[in-house]
């Protein structure tokens, strides 16, 4: 019998039965999820274990790594400093990041960096491992990098280099780590339990990512420039994430302390509702970011195929997916991030909602998203 704690509020039973049934019929193993309705936080559920050797529990202070969510909350970061007139999204990179103008970047505007315009999806000779988590040689590596596609012309995803990217101008412009500036400006005022950059003393909160299996049926090798070889380059710089032992990095204490914010957010449901519920609503009299900055950041930024993800169509605003009939994020004005494995966070400011989902069973993912969070997505909005 899986233990699940927490509480939902009356109408949203259903909720909890269908967070229930993921572990059941969906393989779900630990994992948490909270949604806001209206500032007001009427589910916050928890369940399974973080250990299935043991059978240690997951509970409501289990900590989860959550993949690529992580650039939803990078996008944050990087708004606050546009609202506060600190960030100009349409100066080129290099007025905040002098060095990022080497091989033709000088031009490249920030708003390209965000919505994975800028060419800049992989870097022709990565750091090592060691080298990479000290955030300088990768930076280095992406200003001297010649983009791989004329900025502008072309949408692809920058699964990793993302949030190095945009990390860097949020350093070079508030003076701060991008981990800092989120705690500071961000963590701090909401009071959420949210790191990019996790410190020692929260380690032993932290579930580790239990892999998905792999397919049944090897991948065929790809035509050098088909969209798949593109994919496996884009993800050739994570190679840089690639300990020389080989163990999985996202399970490692070495990653969790460093930033790597495309990828290594480590939180809960409850604090990845809560931020998006600020985005869209006042939380406890706090307001992340104003209505006029959510506008301009769920303007779709292009209508091209991606050109990394195997010609998949995608929408982006400035640094959020949105929502779309392939992949729904709440309502049609949905807008947040899915993660690698299944985690996601979302706003819907047509139903003033805050959405976060996490756990530690990562499953192979086709079509408009991760199966179970789909269910528990499904199940909240027939409770509206």
């Amino acid at each position: 019998m899986i233990e699940i704690g927490g509480d939902v509020t009356p109408r949203f039973e259903p909720v909890r039965r269908a967070f229930t049934a993921n572990f059941e019929e969906r393989g779900e193993v630990g994992a948490s999820l909270a949604v806001y309705v209206g500032g007001e936080r009427v589910v916050d559920l928890w369940g399974g274990v973080v250990d299935q050797s043991t059978g240690r529990p997951y509970t409501s202070d289990t900590l989860q790594l959550v993949m690529s969510t992580t650039k939803g909350v990078t996008a944050v970061c990087a708004l606050l400093l546009m609202e506060r007139g600190e960030l100009d999204v349409d100066a080129p990179v290099a007025r905040y990041w002098p060095e990022f103008a080497q091989n033709d970047k000088e031009s490249i505007p920030v708003r390209m960096l965000l919505n994975h315009q800028a060419g800049l999806y992989t870097v022709d000779a990565p750091p090592s491992y060691e080298e990479t988590l000290r955030w300088d040689p990768i930076v280095d590596a992406l200003a001297a990098q010649r983009p791989l596609w004329e900025p502008g012309t072309k949408h692809g995803y920058h699964a990793i280099t993302y949030g190095w990217l945009v990390g860097e101008v949020v350093r070079r412009v508030s003076g701060r780590s991008i981990g800092a500036y989120l705690r500071d400006e961000i963590v701090s005022p909401l009071d959420i339990d949210l790191t990019i950059g996790t410190p020692t003393e929260l380690h032993s909160r932290v579930t580790p990512l239990i892999e998905a299996s792999a397919p049944v049926s090897p991948m065929p090798t790809p035509d050098p420039g088909s969209p798949m070889a593109l994919a496996g380059r884009a993800m050739a710089v994570s190679g840089a994430l690639q300990p020389p032992d080989g163990s999985n990095a996202f399970n490692r204490p070495d990653l969790w302390e460093a930033e790597v914010p495309a990828v290594n957010a480590i939180t809960n449901g409850r604090s990845i509702a809560r931020l998006y519920a600020s985005l869209v609503g006042e939380i406890d009299g706090i307001r992340t970011l104003q209505p006029e900055t959510i506008a301009a950041a769920t303007v779709v930024q292009d209508t091209y195929p991606d050109e990394v993800m195997m010609g998949m169509p995608s929408r982006f605003g400035l640094g959020f997916k949105l929502s779309s009939d392939d992949a729904p994020l709440g309502g049609p004005r949905g807008f947040g991030h899915a993660g690698a494995g299944g985690s996601v966070g979302f706003a819907d400011p047509d139903a003033a909602l805050g959405f976060g989902y996490v756990m530690n069973q990562m499953q192979m993912q086709t079509g408009g998203g991760d199966a179970r969070a789909l269910a528990l997505a499904e199940a909240v909005y027939a409770s509206l």
